[in-house]
């Protein structure tokens, strides 16, 4: 029996869950049994559940019913009662919320239950149940008090988790560890075409044109996110902590900048679009994003907009800003096809901006306001600046990145140290790869004070181009010193130990993708005292 959960990414306590459900099926079919709206002949779980954006006194409870996973419109036309428990316990004797919630055709059968009335710093079980169907038990955990002297945090980061590209074995490593929850960064799935030769292949559009290289409609979306929640390995983890989560650019199109598909580039120009043509796609791809994600957000079908930056506490411990760099960006300079280009491009792009000033005023509003001992960013793409190939001033960057607008990085830095919020680190994702720097008022100044630490974490399956990993190690040593990890070479995740002295990185690689069952190790640790900026190896 555990060997056969291990190979099918099933944690340790999962399995006590499981046990736990089977001890409490008879009595929840009892007490809910008349409730329901009709019969459903098939299980309708088969996307499994997930919690969110935990608080002290709720989380958000999400799952999906389907019948067929890849088809979105197989369950049909007619709205479905959905109940919910929250227990104290995985065996469901002591039942501390319940409730019932209607699953719409509108919204692809999803729910969102935002459970309020929960007890801080505690674990929580929770299922669901349509018709006589119950789904899987899973665990969630709420947030510190408000204003509590929170001694420990604990979390994974994760993103870039391309289904093609390979099996989703971090993920089965991550639900062994004790985490108090999960931020997702970013490329929660991937938009484009099966491709031949993929260690996976992807579900084939039903709706857009074969060869487009991405997605465009609500069906399309909704089926390439369905794809990646049958995972069994990713249905785990999602079991085992509450997630927050942040989209990058595969959520909608590879690039792109607020309504600016950026798909302009060879040999897809043909199918550049409008920015009216392009709000469409971006209105089907946030809200398939929605339908599938546990976020506590206010959402209008239909629409191309979506806020998604907010802020979590967790005590005084840590604060959490939680930040969106794809909606609300002008586009990269230069308009390049690859957006790698010269230096010089983003250090005259005085007014660019990857969060518009709306988030930009949020954000320090934040951070002046914090009572928290760490400060955290959690955001799409490398804040560092990272020079290739040439010496500088000639150097190239990925103007994708914040180098593409690095007025706006210098004034946010300052503001960052202006605010007063102590111990300010930067999270990021999106380049397929591990980097640890220091960021610095002035990168160009050898004297010039860190304001904060950043780490960005590698992907979950997405490759690093295997052709430049020898550039960015060569111009790493050359000419970036303020890198002070770098590794393109492995997949995996990153498990963050905060306590109230330092922040502890460790870096998890698995030893492939191409087995779900690869083993997986650190390969780094890297630590910042509280206090004292910078990162050193740990």
């Amino acid at each position: 029996m555990g060997e056969l959960a291990e190979q099918q990414g099933v944690g340790r306590r999962s399995l006590l869950v499981g046990a736990a459900a089977l001890a409490g099926t008879v009595a929840v079919a009892g007490k809910a049994g008349a409730a329901y709206a009709g019969r459903l002949p098939w299980n309708p779980f088969g996307l499994g559940v997930a919690s969110g954006d935990p608080l002290p006194d709720g989380v958000v409870l999400w799952t999906r019913l389907v019948r067929d996973p890849l088809d979105a419109a197989s369950m049909g036309t007619r709205a479905v009662e959905v109940s919910w428990q929250v227990a104290s316990d995985p065996s469901f004797r002591r039942v501390v919320r319940d409730g019932a919630v209607t699953a719409r055709p509108a919204w692809a059968h999803s729910v969102h239950v935002d459970v309020r009335g929960l007890l801080p710093g505690r674990d929580y079980w929770y299922r669901f149940r349509a018709g006589r169907h119950l789904s899987d038990i899973a665990r969630t955990r709420t947030a510190p008090a408000a204003g509590a002297a929170a001694s420990r945090l604990r979390f994974g980061i994760a993103n870039c988790q391309d289904w093609q590209n390979g099996f989703y074995a971090a993920y089965r490593d991550m639900a062994e560890f004790d985490l108090d929850l999960v931020l997702h960064l970013g490329d929660y799935i991937y938009e484009q075409d099966p491709r031949a030769g993929a260690i996976r292949q992807h579900n084939i559009s039903s709706g857009t044109a074969v060869g487009a290289e991405q997605l465009s409609t609500l069906a399309d979306f909704r089926n390439r996110h369905a794809l990646y929640r049958t995972d069994a390995q990713l249905q785990a983890v999602h079991r085992e902590f509450p997630f927050v989560a942040i989209w990058d650019d595969h959520e909608v199109e590879d690039n792109y900048a607020n309504l600016d598909d950026s798909q302009d580039d060879l040999p897809y120009a043909q199918r550049h679009q409008t920015q009216r043509e392009f709000a469409l796609q971006r209105a089907h791809a946030y809200q398939a994003w929605y339908e599938h994600t546990p976020i506590r957000a206010s959402y209008l079908p239909g629409s191309p907009d979506l806020r998604i930056y907010r802020r979590l506490d967790f005590g005084t411990l840590l604060r959490l800003n939680m930040l969106d760099t794809r909606q609300y960006r002008s586009n990269q300079p230069g308009d390049l096809p690859s957006d790698l280009g010269p230096q010089a491009l983003g250090a005259a792009n005085l007014a660019g901006t990857l969060t518009g000033p709306e988030q930009e005023g949020w954000l320090l509003d934040g951070l002046r306001s914090s009572p928290a001992l760490w400060n955290v960013l959690g955001q799409q793409v490398m804040m560092a600046a990272t020079r290739f190939l040439n010496p500088p001033p000639a150097s190239i960057v990925n103007l994708d990145q914040w180098d593409g607008y690095s007025p706006q990085r210098s004034r946010l830095l300052s503001a960052v140290r202006a605010s007063g919020a102590t111990n300010p680190i930067v999270l990021a994702g999106d380049i397929h790869s591990t980097w640890i720097s220091d960021l610095k008022l002035n990168f160009d100044d050898a004297a010039s004070p860190v304001v904060a630490t950043e780490f960005v974490s590698t992907s979950i399956t997405s490759d690093f181009p295997a052709e430049l990993l020898p550039v960015a190690e060569a111009s790493n040593r050359a000419f970036n010193p303020w890198v002070r990890y770098f590794n393109g070479r492995t997949h995996g995740w990153l498990h963050m130990d905060v306590d109230r002295s330092r922040w502890l990185t460790e870096e998890r690689s698995v030893a492939s993708v191409a087995s779900p069952d690869a083993p997986a190790s650190t390969t780094a640790r890297w630590a910042v005292e509280a206090g004292r900026p910078g990162a050193v190896p740990a």
